[in-house]
């Protein structure tokens, strides 16, 4: 549960819901639903286990001895999120939200993709409770990202590839709000990261906060106190708002952010609105969208989570960019020393761990959130270093 005041839907300035009337309507029962169900013993009870027996969870906290030592500095833990069942954080925030779909009665289910991590997870619990499945994703991610479309096909999901715009992620969540927007009321919008209209934000942040509640309680029994730093990569922000959830109040831990230098809508974003919701966008003086420009599908994104935009503004986190280089450097690296391939998302939570460690302490720790595999990534990164 969030340790961040949500009033009305807004973090501090942001958040809230911009959509048309009929859709508000349909957030507003979401919204009821969720407020009904999330401390409901029975939906945790069926929750807790599909997290347990479907998903895998708990997952580890592995001390990660070879990138310590040949660092130096602070001692770092992997916060083992590629080893849940479909190989990312996402199933975490989508058997929450598919068991509230089934309560709600809903019959069809869509989604938004930008690595195609939350598409396949989508499609696994659609498989699972035999619902209809239809994933947009940006035709160019769909592109990089060809072996999770074929993932998603194969458990039964109709993956609509939308060439309009930049064909990226932004693109697929306008086509995924259209179709809300159409389907409303037999549609359940299973929306992947910690962005769009209220109550969407705190609902991701809600069912991934497991992660850091966890790594919390981990990270004590393995070293008597909490960490010194937790990081994780930014994009929406879905993984990094359950990473950070359980140390919000804890003014000790210092809670970092990476993100794209080719998409860093929290370091060059203005408040705007965009997709329902006011955050941080990147958008030049006429309020046109910027490009962006990152090697990992899933940050690809002109906005951010309305947490992460809080967090900022209130200074309790701190939010940083790493290069396209750092990144694939950091996924060579982690795979070399370690033996754990991260996806180029995670990748950029490692790059900025290994200019982090060797400036602090022995004493100090690193929870680095390692919130996909990076089999998906290993056809694009064999491209691109042969070049």
């Amino acid at each position: 549960m969030s340790l961040v005041s949500v009033k009305d839907g807004y973090y501090g300035q942001f958040g809230g819901s911009f959509v048309p009337e009929d859709v508000q309507n349909v957030l507003n029962i979401l919204a009821e639903q969720f407020k009904k169900y999330k401390d409901d013993p029975e939906f945790n009870e069926e929750l807790s286990y599909y997290l347990k027996e479907y998903a895998s969870r708990e997952t580890p906290l592995y001390f990660a001895e070879n990138l310590t030592k040949q660092l130096g500095g602070a001692k770092i833990y992997l916060k083992r999120e590629d080893l849940n069942h479909t190989g990312s954080h996402k199933l975490n925030n989508v058997l929450g939200q598919i068991l509230l779909a089934k309560r709600m009665g809903a019959k069809r289910v869509i989604a938004e993709t930008g690595a195609g991590q939350h598409g396949v997870a989508t499609a696994t619990a659609c498989a699972m409770f035999g619902m209809e499945c239809t994933i947009y994703m940006g035709a160019k991610d769909t592109k990089r990202q060809a072996l999770n479309v074929f993932r998603m096909e194969l458990l039964g999901a109709k993956v609509v590839a939308v060439d309009k715009g930049n064909g990226l992620l932004k693109e697929a969540v306008d086509e995924a709000f259209a179709d809300l927007v159409q389907n409303h009321e037999n549609t359940f919008y299973l929306l992947g990261s910690a962005v769009g209209p209220t109550p969407y934000p705190e609902i991701v942040e809600h069912f991934q906060s497991v992660i850091s509640k966890e790594s919390r309680a981990q990270h004590l029994e393995k070293e008597g106190k909490l960490p010194t730093a937790v990081v994780a990569a930014v994009g929406g922000g879905s993984n990094a708002a359950g990473a950070f959830a359980n140390y919000i109040g804890d003014e000790s831990v210092r809670l970092i952010g990476v993100e794209p230098a080719g998409a860093a809508s929290i370091t060059k974003g203005v408040p705007a609105v965009l997709h329902g919701f006011k955050s941080l966008v990147l958008q030049d003086e006429e309020g046109n969208l910027l490009g962006t420009n990152s090697i990992a599908a899933g940050l690809d994104y002109q906005s951010v989570g309305p947490l992460h935009a809080y967090l900022h503004e209130t200074g309790r986190g701190e939010y940083v960019t790493v290069t396209n280089e750092e990144v694939l450097e950091a996924f060579q690296i982690l795979s070399k020393v370690e033996g754990i391939i991260p996806a180029l998302e995670s990748s950029h939570a490692v790059a900025h761990a290994i200019k982090l460690a060797p400036t602090l302490s022995p004493e100090d720790t690193i929870i680095v959130n390692i919130s996909g595999r990076g089999d998906k990534d290993v056809e694009q990164v064999f491209e691109m270093l042969k070049k």
